[in-house]
């Protein structure tokens, strides 16, 4: 059996909180570890490609913190395609990185990446962004139900977005910019609105992240209405 198709059977989490930390500085990767668990997640710790898609296929995950650079063999952006090419589109992919270079970081959101962070990186800053993704993860309050806008519906709870009756596959950020422009109704929304709107806290978030995931989400929505049903 192919790693694509072990990623495939991997079950949807039942509960937030699950991190798996990819990094192969050990110093950084016990930094990262250290706390995030004191702010009570269950953290999995790897320290490349092959690790990495080994803990995906064995357990279901929440967030993952992936590095890019992680030394000989494939890359973070290699593991990143990899799962998103198994289907694991809800998954939330954070990307470390120490190359800031838009070039790099382009690269990283068009192989699937939900949001990247340029190392080195304050623990303030890493706790700040799993609490926002473990915000959005956990169940609806009561009273949001689904939003509808012509033949695009989308069901906040469940997090399925569908359009002309056909499933939409949509990464966490790919979600969370549908759902705030939705939630908009028909008002327009700057790039720093979306960011609030998407993480809660925008302070650390860089805006040209969301040009990459409305360009996907155009596409995706854009061939899903175009199957037919």
């Amino acid at each position: 059996m192919s790693a694509a198709t072990e990623l495939r059977d991997v079950p949807v989490p039942q509960r937030c909180g699950r991190v798996l930390v990819v990094e192969d500085d050990a110093d950084l990767r016990e930094v990262m570890t250290g706390a995030l668990t004191a702010d009570g997640h269950a953290v999995t710790e790897a320290h490349d490609a092959d690790s990495a898609i080994e803990c995906l296929v064995e357990q279901p995950f929440d967030l993952v913190l992936l590095d890019i650079g992680l030394g000989p063999g494939a890359d973070g952006i290699d593991v990143c395609r990899r799962l998103r090419g198994a289907g694991m589109d809800a998954l939330h992919v954070l990307v470390l990185t120490a190359r800031d270079a838009e070039a790099d970081v382009v690269m990283a959101l068009e192989a699937g990446a939900d949001d990247y962070v340029t190392k080195p990186i304050g623990v303030a800053e890493l706790r700040s962004r799993v609490r926002a993704v473990m915000r959005r993860l956990r169940p609806t309050e009561a009273g949001s139900g689904a939003l509808r806008v012509g033949d695009l519906e989308l069901e906040p709870e469940a997090r399925v977005a569908r359009i002309s009756g056909t499933d939409v596959h949509l990464t966490y950020s790919e979600f969370e910019v549908l759902h705030a422009l939705l939630a908009a109704d028909g008002r327009l929304l700057s790039r720093q609105e979306l960011l609030g709107s998407i993480f809660d806290d925008d302070r650390f978030r860089d805006p040209r992240a969301i040009d990459v995931h409305v360009h996907h989400l155009r596409e995706k929505l854009v061939a899903a209405a175009a199957t037919p049903t």
